[in-house]
């Protein structure tokens, strides 16, 4: 009896063992699998190509393309380049050091750059009529003509202007900017709405003429292909108005052209197929000599003068 205890203890022992090691396979199937560790990756630091100049550069002295290399950065400064074509024959408003980046603001401005040596940028008064019903663009050429009224006063010694008329000024003129847009900006939709001021690259000799006709007449733009190289011969800039007009058909021998022709104007007279009347000759005022005091003697009479 005794031994059959010992049996029944022993089972059931087992059949505990049992089922602890079925409870415990249960448990490390649940488990998840351990992860194997990953590396980090290794994101490197971010670099951006920048213009530097090579040497120092000197305020007013044009940039060449060996005065500027790229170098990476960690950093992009604001208002720095990243191609040396962009910065090439610009000119520094001062002084920029050796490998010192480049910036926009340190350089002259983009539309300085657009005026060609010996020319100058001037602002003249336009409106819808005078400026070819705002179709003028940045980067056309037009052709300049004024118009001048006669003086109030009429035709005197004083008067500046004796006749109206109207001529051509300047030809084959550039246009930079045409109301708020310039060259190479501005959305086109927009190009010429409300322009009252068009910028045009004017020869040196002939600013203070354009400034004249500006303020003392009526200026004119009429657009013309650019293909089209009939400008107006140098000489008539100098002596606009000839002795003879266009009817000749030429001029020193050499064929007249039709800017040549628009160069010598048209009064309001020729226009309306009137005919200029002659000047009446100047009245020549003749001083007689002063004779001295007289006495007129009546004699029986006869009326004698007598002076000293």
């Amino acid at each position: 009896m005794k031994h059959l205890n010992m049996t029944k203890m022993a089972a059931v022992a087992l059949i505990a063992a049992a089922l602890l090691l079925g409870f415990y396979a249960l448990v490390l199937s649940r488990r998840p699998a351990p992860v194997a560790p990953v590396a980090k990756a290794v994101v490197p630091a971010a670099s951006f190509p920048v213009v530097v100049a090579t040497h120092l550069l000197p305020a007013g002295a044009a940039i060449a393309s060996g005065d500027l290399r790229v170098v990476m950065l960690p950093v992009r400064p604001s208002g720095a380049f990243s191609d040396t074509s962009l910065v090439a024959r610009r000119v520094p408003l001062s002084d920029i050091g050796a490998n010192v980046p480049v910036l926009e603001a340190q350089l002259s401005s983009g539309f300085a750059e657009q005026v060609a040596p010996g020319e100058r940028a001037v602002a003249i008064h336009v409106d819808d009529a005078s400026a070819v019903g705002n179709r003028v663009r940045p980067g056309n050429f037009v052709d300049v003509f004024f118009t001048l009224k006669r003086d109030a006063g009429g035709i005197g010694p004083n008067a500046e202007i004796t006749r109206s008329q109207t001529r051509l000024l300047l030809s084959r003129v550039r246009v930079l900017a045409f109301g708020g847009t310039a060259s190479g900006a501005g959305n086109p939709s927009q190009f010429g709405v409300g322009a009252r001021t068009a910028v045009l690259a004017v020869p040196i000799a002939d600013v203070d003429r354009l400034a004249l006709a500006d303020s003392a007449g009526h200026v004119l733009l009429a657009l013309r292909n650019p293909r089209d190289e009939d400008v107006i011969d140098p000489n008539e800039r100098t002596a606009p108005q000839r002795a003879v007009r266009a009817s000749v058909g030429t001029t020193n021998g050499v064929a007249e052209t039709a800017s040549m022709q628009a160069a010598a104007g048209i009064s309001l007279r020729e226009l309306s197929g009137g005919v200029e009347p002659a000047r009446a000759p100047a009245r020549v005022h003749v001083e007689r000599a002063y004779a001295g005091p007289s006495i007129e003697v009546i004699r029986g009479g006869r009326a004698q003068t007598l002076s000293d």
